[in-house]
């Protein structure tokens, strides 16, 4: 393996090993908490959607994430997946 790979290789572990999406993180978000707190504590959503004064928005990818819906940026309900 050259000098290259290996470095390329363990930026993305450190990547991986810096997202705010744990569980730990998941444990702090609670109903009514505001949107930007949410925000704070995970960082800028994957994405997001919504309309109508309601929204919710992911934070990771397929294999593990946490999602938030909102209403009128407040936490309505927040649910997880692959979080360990």
């Amino acid at each position: 393996m050259s000098l290259r790979s290996i470095a390329l290789l363990s930026f993305c572990v450190l990547l991986a090993a810096c997202s705010k999406v744990t569980l730990e993180n998941y444990s702090k978000l609670s109903a009514g908490m505001p949107k930007a707190e949410v925000e704070q504590l995970l960082g800028t959503p994957t994405q997001c959607s919504g309309a109508l004064g309601m929204s919710s928005c992911t934070w990771g990818d397929q294999k593990a994430f946490i999602s938030v819906q909102y209403a009128a940026d407040k936490v309505v309900v927040y649910s997880n997946q692959g979080l360990e």
